[in-house]
């Protein structure tokens, strides 16, 4: 075969979310959309807010466009850079400057600039599941090796101890999600104060830092006034990796940032390193455009009232036909135990009833499934008859 070996396995493993949204559109087709409930992907719904039209419209009227338009630093336009900065200082009290912010494409860019930056072959990167699959890829990407700890099912809150245990001489990071994906929970200021003494005690026995990866995409969908940690507070050798796919309701347009704090070790080292990353990843820069559009919009956010509602109707739903799920914090997902634990069963009995849904082993969680709500509220309105029938195959009502 003309692939990789590399690639092999990746094409096997190619996203199961992917594979769910397809199949909806193939559904859709042949039973009219509105009979058909898609919650596989975590597709924004709720538009983005009118900052952004208007920062698109004043850009594309008042900027010169070879600057608009042109290459800018790496790293993204200074102003930009000093303009998120500021905005981390105000609600975090950091000492950020455009020197420890680096403009990305999107979450997915930034996870794999500081990956690329920091990993060796053979090294060793901890997550927690349930977690976002492509973490596995991403870790492959650079030769590193992904060791996964086995998810409290009751809490869905980090195992700490478990993460502990993991930990050798070639562990070399440890990527967080929170709020999460896929339970939409938020882990507890206790919980990361209790990780970042262990990681201190740990990088000092192995004599070498271990990075904490925040990838933090949905850090402004919360509810409830749930506050979540600010974890390079709790941690210096953090780098917090940001997307405004869902704060700003832009996934297509592929924008977010890495920061790295001054107090991390080496961090001027890692911020040039991480610079060529980005460049030599074939990205050379964030888009342009959307970089001048977050100077102008870097403190708004989309309307999260929205998903609370569909949050509240769905979960309480839920709950009522008789299916077991932690009530999210943030995001916009419920991660729903499967009855009788075989989620191959479940994914099917809902598929009958026009529900898509993923199952939970493409989160290494299996038992489960995501249930994504960034939909309509009337499309969840519509769902709640086909969700009550696949209750009653499971004698839940």
């Amino acid at each position: 075969m003309m692939i990789s070996e590399k690639m092999k396995p990746m094409i096997q493993n190619s996203s199961v979310i992917r594979a769910m949204f397809e199949e909806g559109i193939k559904m859709a087709a042949i039973y009219g959309k509105e009979n058909v409930y898609d919650f596989s992907l975590g597709n924004p719904s709720v538009p983005a807010p009118e900052c952004v039209k208007q920062a698109i419209l004043a850009e594309l009227e008042q900027t010169d466009p070879g600057l608009l338009h042109g290459y800018m630093p790496n790293a993204g336009y200074e102003d930009v850079r000093q303009a998120v900065a500021d905005s981390l200082n105000r609600r975090f009290d950091m000492d950020y400057d455009a020197s420890n912010i680096i403009m990305t494409v999107g979450a997915a860019s930034g996870l794999n600039d500081i990956l690329k930056t920091i990993l060796n072959p053979g090294d060793e990167v901890i997550t927690f599941a349930p977690f976002f699959v492509e973490y596995v890829s991403y870790v492959k990407n650079y030769d590193g090796i992904l060791k996964v700890v086995p998810p409290d099912t009751k809490t869905f809150q980090p195992d700490l101890d478990g993460m502990e245990e993991m930990i050798t001489e070639k562990t070399k990071a440890v990527i967080v999600n929170t709020p999460n994906n896929p339970t939409g929970v938020v882990y507890s200021e206790d919980t990361i104060r209790r990780m970042g003494e262990i990681l201190t005690k740990k990088s000092q026995e192995n004599g070498q830092p271990i990075v904490l990866i925040s990838d933090e995409p949905y850090r402004e969908l919360v509810y409830d006034g749930v506050k979540v940690p600010y974890i390079p507070k709790f941690y210096r050798d953090t780098v917090v990796v940001y997307s405004y796919s869902k704060s700003l309701s832009l996934p297509g347009e592929r924008i977010g940032y890495l920061a790295i704090p001054k107090a991390m070790t080496d961090s001027a080292e890692v911020i040039a390193a991480a610079t060529i990353a980005h460049r030599i990843l074939g990205s050379v820069n964030a888009p342009s455009l959307m970089q001048r559009v977050i100077k102008r919009c870097v403190d708004q956010t989309t309307d999260v009232s929205i998903y609370d509602r569909n949050r509240n109707l769905l979960y309480q739903s839920l709950k009522e036909y008789g299916f077991e799920c932690v009530k999210p914090e943030g995001a916009f997902y419920l991660f729903v135990k499967c009855p009788g634990d075989d989620e191959a069963a479940f994914c099917q009995a809902c598929k009958e009833e026009h529900i898509l849904v993923v199952p939970g082993s493409s989160f290494y969680c299996p038992g489960f499934v995501r249930i994504s709500y960034c939909v309509s509220y009337e499309q969840i309105e519509r769902s709640l008859p086909a969700f009550q029938a696949v209750a009653r195959k499971y004698g839940l009502i």
